[in-house]
């Protein structure tokens, strides 16, 4: 099948996606968020997301038919999100997808969440996808770096977070300084104006020491507690706190460690391609720094657009896609939701 009619489900976290491609044609990305139920808690309570997509999913799905404009009897297969993600979300997004494949007669096929975010790049309306890659992916929960060889068939973990994940990192620095959940967006616009060279934050993971055991992992956590810690002592001597230059000097230290790691990636293996994918690649001078390094060690960069980028039903849609043209059966209604799913797990329980 050269282009297949594929309804992707995705449901890691607090968003529920739908999407509809033709392909590598994009139809519809509808996105339903619980973002502002969980803003009242200061960060995602899995419960809370969980209910969110109950109740979203039916809207979602008719909204996504209606802007690809098909029907259920068009469609060729269901594609879902088996995992990583928070468990509750994910039951709910897999037990829908299993009821339209059973319901429809259509087949399924069980996908890994960070994969499609790999595979959202292949809806882009530029370059066709190069292998091999270097995908660096950055999200809330999720800071992995992965060597693809093949989408659907040879994706490595080099690397990822051994304690908080960048998003995490931003969200907790924000609460800190007095900013609102999500922390993304509002250290963007602390940072626009302050200094981001005032104050030298630690870059985790990136002495010496740790170069061999953790060349390609990354940690945020002690970052996180430095600028706890630089906080708590201006405010204890009774200085003026730039919240302004903190953003900055924090963010600057985020994009330095991830783009360091990553071009590191692209040397040691001898990929001239890079490619960012996750939600916190909305982060300004993440996109900013990419550029520079990226241009000035001569390696491609590729960025999907930033719709595509958070957690979307589309590039679930888009791998299950290049699964069918790639031969691949579909997946036995066997599969569950899986919170620890393997990277290198790109499709689940294939008959």
């Amino acid at each position: 099948m050269s282009a297949p009619l594929v309804l992707g489900i995705e449901t890691s976290c607090d968003e529920t996606g739908v999407g509809i491609v033709r392909g590598t044609e994009l139809l519809a990305n509808v996105i339903a968020s619980s973002m502002d139920e969980h803003a009242r808690y200061g960060g995602v309570v899995p419960e809370v997301a969980a209910r969110a997509h109950l109740e979203a999913m039916n809207p979602t799905i008719t909204a996504a038919l209606a802007e690809a404009g098909v029907t259920f009897d068009e469609l060729d297969a269901i594609a879902v999100t088996s995992g990583p993600g928070l468990a509750g979300a994910l039951m709910v997004g897999v037990g829908a997808a299993k009821a339209l494949a059973v319901s429809r007669d259509l087949p399924l096929y069980a996908v890994n969440h960070l994969v499609g975010h790999v595979g959202a790049d292949l809806l882009a309306d530029d370059a066709p996808f190069e292998y091999p890659t270097i995908a660096l992916l950055v999200s809330g929960g999720h800071t992995s770096l992965l060597l693809v060889r093949d989408l659907v068939s040879d994706v490595e973990l080099l690397g990822e977070t051994i304690d908080d994940a960048a998003g995490e990192a931003f969200d907790k620095v924000a609460r800190l300084l007095g900013q609102p959940y999500p922390g993304g967006p509002h250290i963007d616009r602390l940072a626009a104006t302050g200094d981001p060279t005032a104050i030298r934050f630690p870059r985790g993971l990136t002495q010496a020491k740790d170069r061999e055991k953790h060349r390609y992992d990354f940690s945020f956590s002690g970052l996180k507690t430095a600028v706890a810690r630089w906080v708590e002592r201006a405010t204890d001597a009774g200085e003026h706190v730039p919240l302004d230059d903190v953003a900055a000097s924090f963010r600057e230290a985020v994009a330095d460690v991830l783009l360091t790691k990553a071009l590191a990636a692209c040397a040691d293996y001898g990929v001239p391609r890079l490619l960012l994918g996750g939600g916190v690649v909305a982060n300004a001078r993440i996109r900013e720094l990419a550029a520079e390094r990226t241009s000035a060690a001569g390696v491609a960069l590729r960025i999907p657009p930033l719709s595509l980028c958070t957690d979307n039903g589309a590039m679930i849609a888009a791998l299950g896609a290049q699964l069918i043209m790639a031969g691949r059966s579909p997946s036995t209604l066997d599969f569950g939701a899986d919170s620890t799913l393997p990277v290198t797990d790109i499709q689940v329980d294939e008959r």
